[in-house]
C-alpha cells in the first residue's frame, strides 16, 4: 500500500473503477461526483488515510436478496483499493422504512429490527472482507437525538422537495396519503453520513432523492458534502422485469438453500441474463453482448449458458460442492417433482400476505399454523421454499403455485 491506494493503482483508474456502472439521472450530476470522487481521493491521500465509505442495509426483513449485492460489490471495490468499508445496519431507520410509491410502510417494533438483523452481517460477508468492515447500526446516533434536534434539522427542506420526490408525488397524484412521519426517512438517512463522518456513500439510484438529502444536510450543517455513488443499473427480479425486492416477492434470498438459489435463477426469463452476467458476475459489457449474439444465432442453447450462470452465482454464495449439490437437487426436482396441472385455483383483486391466502385456500388451518409451517420449511411457492412470514402475493406477479407438504397446490390467479 503507498497512502490509501493498492500499489501502481493510479486515483484516475480508482475514479475508472468506482465510477463505473453508476448513474444519476444527467450526465451533469455524473460529472460532478466523478470530480468531486476524484478530489476527495486526492485530499485523502494528502492526509495519508483512506476514505471513509458506507452504505446501509434496513432490516425490514430477515433477509438480504441479490439485489442488494450490486451495493455489496461497490464496497468490495472500494475495499480493495484500500478504503474503510462500513456496513451500515439501519436499526433506527428500518422503523419507518423507506416511502413506498403506493402506501405506508407498517412501523416496526425495535425488537421485531433487531430479530431481523441478527444475520445480516453474516450475508454481507459473502461479499465484503470481514477484516477490512465496520458494522454500524443507525440507532447509535439517530436514537441519540431530541425533538428540537430534530425540528433543527427539518428546517433545511421544504415540503416541496420531498413532494417532488417520486414516491410521493405518485401518491399525490393517485390520490393516496401521505403521513407526516414518511418525511422523516429521508431526513434521518440524511444524517447517516454526519453520523459517521462519512466520505462517500454508495446506494441505488432509487435511493438518489435520500442520498442527495444528505448531502445538502451536510453543506448546511457546515460539513464537507459526501460523494454520492448511485448505481446506474438495478437487478431485475425473477420476472425479469420489475427490480429485486421483497415486497414484490420476486427476490432471490441471500440465505436461500443452493437448490433453491439455484432454481430460482434457472427460471429467470432469458432477456433477464445479460445483466445478472454483469451486474453479479463482473462481465463486462462487451463479453456480455457477445455471449447474446451467439444465443441469437443458435450457437448455444440458453438453458445451457442459464445453467453455468446459476452455478457460477450459486457458487459465490454456497462454494462449488454446495453449488453442485443444489443443481443435482434441482434437476432432480425438476424431473421427479414438478406441479400438476390439474390443481385447484383461487383468485385475488389485490396484493395479499402470504399467509392469508394459506387460511382462506385451506392449505394452513389459521395464520399461526402458517407461521409454524413457513418456520418448519413447509410450504413453498413456485418450488421456492418460503421463509418470511410477512412475504406478500402480488397480483402483478400472478399466476404464482403455492404448496403445503408434497400433495397440497394451489394456483393464485387474477380474480
Amino acid at each position: 500500500m503507498t497512502g490509501n491506494t493498492q500499489v501502481g493503482v493510479s486515483i484516475d483508474e480508482q475514479v475508472d473503477v468506482l465510477m463505473s456502472n453508476t448513474g444519476y439521472g444527467d450526465d451533469h450530476t455524473r460529472e460532478i461526483m466523478r470530480q468531486e470522487l476524484r478530489e476527495r481521493l486526492i485530499q485523502a491521500e494528502r492526509e495519508g488515510r483512506p476514505l471513509r465509505v458506507y452504505c446501509g442495509y434496513d432490516p425490514r426483513t430477515t433477509d438480504l436478496h441479490l439485489g442488494h449485492t450490486i451495493t455489496m460489490h461497490k464496497l468490495r471495490q472500494f475495499q480493495e483499493f484500500g478504503h474503510h468499508v462500513i456496513f451500515l445496519i439501519g436499526s433506527f431507520t428500518s422503523l419507518i422504512g423507506d416511502p413506498d410509491d403506493v402506501k405506508a410502510r407498517e412501523i416496526l417494533t425495535p425488537e421485531k429490527v433487531a430479530e431481523n438483523a441478527q444475520t445480516y452481517k453474516e450475508q454481507a460477508f459473502k461479499i465484503l472482507d470481514p477484516k477490512k468492515t465496520e458494522v454500524r447500526h443507525n440507532s447509535e446516533w439517530l436514537a441519540e437525538l431530541g425533538f428540537l434536534d430534530v425540528i433543527k434539522l427539518a428546517q433545511h427542506f421544504t415540503v416541496q422537495q420531498f413532494l417532488a420526490r417520486e414516491g410521493f408525488s405518485n401518491r399525490l397524484e393517485d390520490g393516496n396519503p401521505i403521513y407526516l412521519h414518511e418525511f422523516f426517512y429521508p431526513l434521518m438517512q440524511g444524517y447517516d453520513p454526519i453520523g459517521l463522518k462519512a466520505d462517500a456513500q454508495v446506494g441505488g439510484q432509487d435511493q438518489l432523492f435520500n442520498l442527495m438529502a444528505g448531502r445538502q444536510l451536510m453543506q448546511k450543517l457546515g460539513v464537507q458534502p459526501q460523494v454520492v455513488i448511485a448505481m446506474g443499473e438495478s437487478l431485475p427480479g425473477t420476472d425479469g422485469i420489475e427490480k429485486m425486492s421483497k415486497s414484490k416477492g420476486n427476490h432471490i434470498a441471500l440465505l436461500s438453500e443452493p437448490g433453491q438459489m439455484y432454481t430460482s435463477l434457472m427460471k429467470l426469463p432469458d432477456f433477464a441474463m445479460p445483466l445478472y452476467f454483469k451486474l453479479l458476475l463482473g462481465w463486462s459489457q462487451e463479453d456480455v453482448d457477445d455471449m447474446m449474439v451467439r444465443i441469437n444465432r443458435g450457437e448455444v442453447e440458453p438453458q445451457e449458458v442459464k445453467a453455468g450462470m446459476a452455478l457460477d452465482i450459486t457458487t459465490i454464495f454456497h462454494g462449488r460442492e454446495a453449488a453442485l449439490q443444489g443443481r443435482e437437487f434441482s434437476r432432480k426436482a425438476m424431473q421427479e417433482g414438478g406441479i400438476p396441472d390439474d390443481i385447484a385455483e383461487h383468485a385475488i383483486l389485490s396484493d395479499t400476505p402470504l399467509v392469508d391466502l394459506l387460511v382462506a385456500t385451506g392449505l394452513c388451518k389459521s395464520k399461526g399454523d402458517a407461521k409454524r409451517q413457513i418456520q418448519g420449511g413447509g410450504v413453498r411457492r413456485d418450488s421456492d421454499k418460503v421463509t418470511d412470514f410477512d412475504e406478500v402475493v402480488c397480483v402483478a406477479d400472478l399466476p404464482t403455485v403455492l404448496q403445503y407438504g408434497k400433495r397440497h397446490f394451489v394456483r393464485i390467479v387474477k380474480g
